[in-house]
């Protein structure tokens, strides 16, 4: 798969509306692009082992895809703190499959992006069952702190 010099994302929230959007589409080519290139990016997905680089970040995407699952995700109670150059978003992901009215347990979520000479990327994505019991509450975004 060639790299991709396109696909600008003008702000954080951008990027993370394509990153959720390709993760229900499946789609491997718009989930990649939304990714920072080089070894310097992270993911953990539920439950897996800290995936360090591209490639790999690549790989795990590509066996999440080729399993065929389809998820709807929903996020809430977003939290965001955005500088010049990062932003970190922490979320509660809720995962159901189309069609069910019901979701899987809740997702926490944090989301890292950095600004690149090709707009904002993701760098990192950690996500781990939720276990503090609490209710989810569905709630309007707040609006991101900027850090000085």
């Amino acid at each position: 798969m060639p790299r991709r010099k396109s696909n600008l994302f003008p702000t954080p929230d951008d990027a993370e509306a394509a990153f959720y959007d390709a993760f229900e589409r499946g789609d491997l080519a718009a989930m990649m692009a939304v990714w920072a290139e080089g070894d310097d990016v992270v993911c953990v997905h539920p439950q897996g082992p800290r995936l360090l680089g591209f490639d790999a970040v690549r790989d795990s995407w590509t066996q999440i895809f080729a399993s065929g699952m389809q998820l709807r995700v929903r996020t809430v109670e977003a939290r965001q703190y955005q500088g010049q150059t990062i932003a970190v978003h922490s979320v509660v992901e809720l995962l159901s499959a189309p069609g069910e009215q019901s979701a899987s347990p809740p997702v926490s979520a944090t989301n890292v992006y950095v600004l690149t000479e090709e707009g904002w990327r993701m760098t990192l994505h950690h996500a781990s069952p939720s276990s503090d019991g609490q209710p989810v509450v569905e709630e309007p975004p707040p609006e991101p702190h900027t850090l000085h």
